[in-house]
């Protein structure tokens, strides 16, 4: 064989070499390329799932919260409604106490507002506030008030008492008119107060049905 056939020879296989080697580095190319867009794209999938469970998330939470939010809104709305028909009806009973001080027995209602409130104050000295228009009244009343405690007293316990009761005359001390009537009564220098007042008579009453009034205005709840 002729060096240049053998020269020829060794170059063909070279080459063929050559281009089996570049197959095999273009195969394995191929093959990490799609391993690796395969990885890629499976990871930009989980990234993706995960943003969007993480949206799906924040969207219940901000639902939730919004939600809360409104029940929250209209249960204080709901305790306004409530609170203002409340306040209302306590206006209402107010009136109607204003009504009862314009009445015809209500001189005989001070003379017993006054006896429970001596009685509460169990003090021998007191003193008696009252609204400037019924003044006139209490003074004529007091003297009966004070005669039926002390019967009170001695039925109750054989003790006769003398107490000095009597009524304010300090005109920038008499009862406001907001008081809807009544009486006020104080001993040891204004230390001990019986408020006899029938606006605080009404509160009392007031708070003691509130349960009641509730349940009958509100029933639902």
């Amino acid at each position: 064989m002729a060096a240049s056939d053998q020269i020829r020879q060794m170059v063909n296989f070279i080459l063929q070499e050559a281009h089996e080697k570049a197959n095999e580095i273009r195969v394995k190319t191929e093959h990490d390329f799609n391993l690796e867009k395969q990885t890629l794209v499976h990871e930009a999938k989980l990234r993706i799932q995960d943003e969007f469970t993480k949206k799906e998330k924040d969207n219940e939470v901000k639902e939730r919260i919004a939600r809360s939010a409104e029940i929250g809104e209209c249960r204080v709305k709901k305790m306004q409604i409530r609170d203002e028909l409340l306040n209302t009806l306590l206006k209402d009973a107010a009136a109607k106490c204003a009504v009862v001080a314009r009445g015809s027995n209500y001189p005989q209602l001070l003379q017993k507002l006054i006896v429970q409130g001596l009685i509460k104050i169990e003090e021998n000295s007191c003193v008696v506030y009252c609204r400037a228009e019924d003044k006139a009244t209490v003074e004529k009343v007091l003297p009966a008030a004070i005669t039926e405690y002390v019967e009170i007293i001695k039925r109750e316990s054989s003790v006769t008492l003398k107490p000095t009761v009597t009524l304010n005359t300090d005109e920038s001390k008499n009862l406001p008119e907001k008081s809807c009537g009544g009486v006020l009564l104080t001993a040891l220098n204004g230390k001990l107060v019986c408020d006899n007042t029938m606006t605080s008579r009404l509160e009392l009453v007031y708070e003691e049905l509130l349960p009641s009034i509730r349940a009958i205005l509100f029933p639902a709840e």
